[in-house]
């Protein structure tokens, strides 16, 4: 009689929750890898608080971002749409225009219509302005014109300049007397850079990060001015950590939806002193650590507040993992026996599993219970599944998935398809197998992670082969035929063969 009875408790409990409209906090760690938390598995680095998230929620081992790069896989989450629909969607430099149309359908939007505060707060790298925008004015359109009531951001990601949080569109602390100027181009006459003054620098580059310089790390993209509005890197996750607890406090008797994204383990890794060789791994273990705390410290203001019971937190990553992504932190030389990957093949900027297989938790304290899921669910499926359990409208031409019983731990009725994109290039997840069409270009890129660049078509049976050595398109040619059939019907137009992975710039 119990197992009869659960199932409607647990209806009546999410009714009863749905009615107060619970609070909504998505979690995007960046260049986090499926193998970087322990919920998974991983004996070589501990997440106590993800773990939370994990063990007291739905924990899903086939969770998906959209992408392999940051701009398109945070585009796709944040409109529900598949990146490679829009040209733009790539990786942006960080005075690139807003990449969301301000007439577009998003989801903050969409909770603002429902009745919530919203707020955006950490990294955004989904342009600013109409271009080359103006640093010493209010920057329009960014996050508050597509529907974020609050924004307290990085512009792009910690190695791109300019190096200055931007709150509601005014750059944060900023001296008149000391304008800022940014240029993707050409540099400023006698601006320093690393290849002009390495001897200036506490970090060096090992590729694409040699233009200018701040807090002695060499950057992408040139600066001048704008000193006292520099971020220090070693107090950013403290900096977005208080404004988080700001913002919780000041809505704590009304329904908000907030938008947190982690700069952590992206480069440079620059964690707070406290975390600094504590995981034996360098920094980008030790930046993994602090994004662990930053994780914690939210979990415990939401219990000062009471307001966890009420509160939907879903954790994930924007893409795969990357060691050397540009700088010599010995990320490569001290990973040891820690897989970033998970068992994996591939990471960022790859086609392979690794590139867009990410962590990804749903939790919802008293509501969920712990599950571990198979189910395929991407992050574009967020949004709708909310706006079901809210009873909110949105536009059919979405590419996510409504499946609200899959992220409340119901079912396990996940996608059966979804395409994954990597730098422009396009492949196919259908239940257990990838396909992977032809690509043009190298095999592995700077940072040493595989493209996934193949000569010709690849299949790989993910559920035999997670490590994906094995192309077994010959041997089964029925299968993919089905799956090139299902990718250029869902692709046409889209599908170019000579597509390349992007330069940093």
């Amino acid at each position: 009689m119990k197992n009869l009875i659960l199932p409607i408790l647990s209806l009546s409990v999410i009714n009863s929750y749905s009615a107060q409209k619970p609070n909504v906090i998505v979690i995007l760690a960046d260049d986090l890898g499926y193998g970087d938390v322990s919920a998974y598995g991983s004996q070589t680095i501990k997440t106590p608080n993800i773990d939370r998230l994990a063990k007291g929620g739905v924990s899903f081992s086939n969770g998906y971002a959209t992408s392999a790069t940051s701009t398109p896989s945070r585009y796709a989450l944040l409109t529900g749409m598949y990146p490679w629909k829009n040209k733009n969607a790539r990786i942006l430099a960080g005075d690139a225009p807003l990449l969301i149309d301000t007439t577009q359908f998003t989801f903050p939007k969409m909770m603002k219509n429902a009745g919530y505060s919203t707020a955006a707060i950490g990294k955004w790298h989904l342009g600013m302005g109409n271009g080359k925008p103006d640093w010493n004015k209010t920057i329009k359109p960014g996050a508050n014109e597509v529907g974020f009531d609050y924004s307290c951001l990085i512009a792009a990601t910690v190695d791109r300049v300019p190096t200055v949080y931007i709150e509601n569109g005014n750059v944060v602390g900023l001296d008149s007397k000391d304008p800022i100027y940014v240029n993707y181009v050409k540099n400023f006459e006698g601006e320093p850079t690393a290849l002009s003054n390495p001897e200036i620098l506490k970090m060096q580059w090992s590729h694409g990060h040699n233009n200018s310089i701040v807090n002695g790390i060499p950057r992408i993209g040139f600066v001048k001015g704008g000193k006292s509005a520099q971020w220090k890197d070693e107090d950013m996750a403290n900096y977005f950590v208080e404004k988080v607890k700001r913002f919780l406090i000041k809505n704590k008797q009304h329904p908000f939806f907030l938008y947190y994204g982690l700069h952590e383990p992206h480069v440079p890794r620059v964690p707070y002193s406290d975390f600094v060789g504590k995981s034996g791994m360098g920094p980008r273990g030790d930046a993994i650590l602090e994004a662990d705390w930053c994780v914690g410290k939210l979990i415990e203001n939401l219990e000062k507040l009471h307001l966890l019971k009420n509160t939907i937190i879903i954790f994930s990553s924007d893409n795969g993992p990357v060691l050397d992504d540009g700088y010599k932190d010995q990320a490569v030389e001290l990973l040891g026996k820690h897989e970033p990957s998970g068992g994996l093949r591939g990471g960022k900027y790859s086609l392979y599993d690794a590139g867009t297989h990410v962590p990804f938790f749903f939790y919802w304290e008293g509501v969920v219970n712990s599950k571990k899921s198979n189910a395929i669910v991407s992050q574009l499926d967020i949004m709708p599944s909310l706006a079901k359990l809210l009873n909110l409208k949105i536009p059919s031409t979405l590419d996510g998935k409504e499946m609200l019983n899959t992220f409340l731990g119901k079912d396990e009725k996940g996608r059966h398809e979804l395409i994954l994109e990597a730098s422009g290039r396009l492949a196919l997840r259908k239940d257990n197998w990838i396909m992977i069409p032809p690509y043009q270009g190298p095999i592995t890129n700077e940072s040493g992670n595989e493209l996934g660049n193949l000569k010709e078509f690849g299949l790989f049976n993910i559920k035999s082969d997670k490590k994906q050595r094995e192309n077994v398109a010959l041997k089964n040619q029925s299968k993919l035929i089905q799956m090139k059939k299902i990718f250029f019907s869902t692709t046409e137009g889209y599908y170019n063969p000579n597509t390349k992975e992007e330069k940093l710039k």
